[in-house]
């Protein structure tokens, strides 16, 4: 069932609309030209081009509806979509979860014209949930927060980019594809034909395969409250994948000096014992390191704002024009 949350006041035109469309569900938010956001909705995704673009279009409505505001008082739409997005193209394809192959699909040209002619803009979800964590830590702490990596522990392990307030997508649209930087070339092989990559200790799947779930629950939770319970094994289970996604952290503060590294993904819903674990193996690395302590590692970690969705903002803040680059720029 489609379900619409609550809206703010009416604010002033000038908005913009962001949609975070997932495998299972569909998040919206309107961002006034303050960066506030007045409106959020979530929906459930059904699979297929069609489906996902009249899913698009009713979460457009629903917080346009909210707020009580027409589309022409909209600046632009930004959709933070998973597969392969070529941005400048506004296409998608190989989005696997939402039913869509390998021809590309002209979602931005298709979404604009569903509503009215508005600009649409479209990013891969991890650079739209990287860009939504800039811009909500910029907002909590003013300026200089815009410069991070967001480090997804998903089912995969992989990173968005923002550099000084930038996008960075890469040449070839890998930057930030560290879960594939082999760290044991003698490790167990990984679905991309290497072994041993970072991915295989530090992401969602790793905590599964480290600790089996018995139940229904997903397996972090499992893993870290038996930790809490001083559980020996469950322990030294949550401290190995503790020690991986530091070394995560550290491949990333160490390659592009960024001021945050921001924990999101599934496995981020932890919370603080996450993020605990997270700065407890960093100190223990630095300890032997004066050189590491300067870069004061523990403090540059933090977890993802967690009141409204990430990418459904990084993608408003796509489609009202910032922190997009053109191709040959990226």
């Amino acid at each position: 069932m489609d379900e619409y949350l609550s809206a703010a006041p009416v604010p002033p035109p000038g908005l913009a609309v962001g949609l975070d469309i997932g495998g299972t569900k569909t998040l919206g938010v309107l961002l006034a030209p303050d960066g506030e956001v007045v409106a959020q909705a979530r929906l459930a995704t059904r699979p297929g081009p069609t489906d996902v673009l009249d899913g698009a279009v009713r979460a457009v409505e629903g917080v346009t509806r909210q707020a009580g505001v027409a589309m022409s008082d909209v600046v632009g739409v930004g959709v933070g979509v998973p597969g392969l997005v070529d941005a400048d193209a506004g296409t998608v394809r190989h989005a696997v979860n939402l039913g869509i192959d390998g021809r590309p699909l002209a979602l931005a040209e298709l979404l604009s014209a569903r509503l009215g002619g508005v600009g649409v803009g479209i990013e891969n979800d991890l650079n739209a949930a990287a860009v939504g964590a800039a811009h909500l830590l910029e907002a909590e702490e003013g300026h200089g927060s815009a410069d991070l990596a967001f480090l997804a522990l998903g089912t995969g392990l992989a990173a968005g980019l923002v550099l000084d307030g930038r996008l960075r997508r890469g040449a070839h649209g890998a930057a930030g594809e560290i879960g594939h930087v082999p760290v044991d070339p003698s490790g167990p092989p990984c679905a991309c034909g290497q072994r041993g990559c970072l991915e295989l200790y530090a992401s969602g799947s790793a905590v599964a395969a480290l600790w089996p779930t018995t139940s229904d629950r997903p397996a972090p939770v499992e893993l870290f409250e038996a930790a809490e319970r001083g559980h020996l094994d469950a322990m030294l289970a949550r401290d190995r994948y503790a020690r991986a996604v530091a070394g995560a952290v550290r491949m990333l503060v160490l390659s592009v000096d960024v001021r945050h590294v921001v924990l999101g993904g599934g496995v981020a819903q932890l919370g603080d014992p996450l993020l605990d674990a997270v700065r407890g193996a960093l100190e223990d690395e630095s300890a032997a390191s004066a050189f590491l302590r300067s870069l004061d590692l523990p403090g540059r970690v933090r977890l993802a704002p967690g009141r409204v969705s990430v990418g459904a903002v990084g993608a408003a803040v796509v489609g009202r024009g910032r922190f997009t680059l053109p191709a040959s720029a990226a």
